[in-house]
């Protein structure tokens, strides 16, 4: 198996730590609103990941961490607290915000088919832990005090271990003030918060009545004063608490391998004078209609939108399969209405093949599953992995043989091909329209049969033409709840 490692910039060997034991750790999200569909590219792209190691034979600890305190809204250690700016947003605790879009993060990526993680480790259950990590780091003198909080030294760190800081990125091209708010009291640009005091310097605020304008509701005390901790921080410490001070595979979001990561490698060796991370793989960013996704633009699409078009999750799983996670993936509702096409034809299929008559073509299906096997481990190649799917469809093998291979395939791609495809009962004034719009069809008169379209539209049936004839289907609302 070959993935790509950020770390050196080439495809490598996977080797894991113990032969057949693989410790994973993957960024997950900061609750303090609804992941993105760009979130959810990385976090399947890591559960395909695991899938694929497992499928190789190897046992995976997975461990995931959710940020509920820390991550600022500046690059810079400046700015207020996310979860704070969201309680402030929806009249809340910080403590409620966090469980609401937890729990929200939670359901969504099941409704994607991504795998429960060995630990799910929150940053406020482990305050302790996060502390522990900074006295390290403070013992062998990578820490400095200013007015606000403790900070990281990169150039100290860098001096007395001989590391390079930000191997993963281009961080030494950051200009203070363009990329990073002016600090006059950090030693260095680079330099980042280990721990944040308190703004108020006294105790937080525990009921959505108190002014959350003026205090955080999450703060503890520390060895250097009642405050909170930096957002890189719980990384480092939660990930070597449960997979050990050297671990194998860190995957994460194209956008934080250039501050994030980095941060997490440099406090992370300082403390413990050992490697971190043996391969890092980033996911590239999913863009919208060939632009940059933002909430600020309002392209921001969440699992929730999906459903309102009537589109299944597992719709946008298949489509995310259908690029390589290095490679830009552009998303538009044309494309994603495909990829329920191409689903729902293929459950089709599956359905229609038997799985009680004997097989035969041993020869054959190992080729086909040696094929698929090759694609995922040529660093998770998951276009030709599906196209190896198709292949099985389209091959001479007997039924019974298809039907195996494609739901073992699915073990690791995860797209439920085994579901039956729901059929539903299509009134007769919809299927008048249907007779009407053929009839125009027929006649060359597009725009009236488009308007018969747009019709059908709004009584909540979709209309697709193939060889064997008008497909209709009912949209599959569901409530935003």
């Amino acid at each position: 198996m070959r993935i790509f490692n950020s770390l050196t910039r080439k495809k490598e060997e996977f080797k894991p730590i113990h032969a057949q034991n693989v410790g994973m750790y993957t960024c997950g999200p900061t609750v303090y609103d609804f992941s993105s569909i760009g979130n959810f590219r990385t976090y399947v792209t890591s559960d395909v990941l695991r899938r694929t190691l497992t499928l190789n034979g190897y046992k995976v600890k997975s461990v995931m961490n959710i940020t509920d305190v820390g991550h600022l809204t500046g690059d810079g250690d400046l700015g207020e607290d996310k979860l704070a700016k969201a309680a402030k947003r929806e009249h809340k605790t910080a403590w409620d915000i966090a469980k609401f879009y937890g729990e929200a993060f939670e359901k969504d990526s099941k409704k994607l088919n991504i795998l429960p993680h060995d630990v799910v480790a929150r940053a406020t259950d482990h305050i302790k832990e996060q502390i522990q990590l900074i006295r390290r780091l403070e013992g062998k003198g990578f820490t400095y005090k200013t007015s606000d909080g403790i900070y990281f030294d990169t150039v100290k760190y860098e001096k007395d271990t001989g590391a390079k800081y930000g191997e993963l990125s281009t961080l030494d091209e950051i200009k203070e003030g363009s990329r990073v708010e002016k600090n006059p009291e950090k030693k260095n640009p680079r330099d980042f918060a280990l721990w944040k005091f308190s703004y108020k310097g006294g105790r937080s605020f525990d009921s959505a009545q108190d002014d959350a304008a003026s205090c955080r509701h999450m703060e503890w005390e520390s060895p250097w004063g009642f405050g909170f901790p930096g957002w890189h921080i719980e990384c480092s410490a939660m990930s070597m608490k449960y997979l050990g001070e050297t671990f194998d595979v860190h995957t994460g979001g194209e956008d934080l391998r250039q501050t994030h990561h980095p941060n997490e490698v440099a406090q992370s060796e300082g403390a413990t004078g050992k490697k971190f991370v043996n391969y890092w793989m980033h996911v590239t960013f999913l863009l919208v209609d060939g632009k940059r996704m933002g909430k600020s633009v309002g392209n921001a699409y969440t699992v929730s939108d999906v459903e309102k078009k009537g589109i299944e999750p597992l719709a946008l799983r298949y489509l995310y399969l259908t690029a390589h996670y290095r490679d830009p993936l552009n998303f538009t509702w044309e494309a994603l209405e495909g990829a329920q096409s191409a689903l729902e034809r293929l459950r089709s299929q599956v359905s229609n093949f038997s799985s009680q008559e004997s097989g035969g073509g041993k020869g054959k299906v190992k080729e086909y599953r040696d094929k698929f096997t090759d694609a995922l481990d040529n660093d998770l190649g998951t276009p030709q992995a599906l196209a190896v799917v198709w292949d099985v469809v389209k091959s001479d093998i007997s039924s019974v043989d298809k039907r195996k291979l494609i739901l073992s395939f699915d073990e690791v791609l995860g797209l439920e091909v085994s579901k039956v495809p729901q059929v539903s009962k299509v009134p007769k004034e919809v299927r008048e329209r249907v007779r009407q719009r053929e009839e125009l069809r027929k006649q060359e008169k597009w725009d009236e049969a488009d308007k018969v379209r747009k019709e059908m539209l709004e009584m909540g049936y979709t209309i697709k033409d193939t060889d064997s004839g008008p497909q209709v289907k009912k949209l599959r609302v569901t409530s935003n709840k």
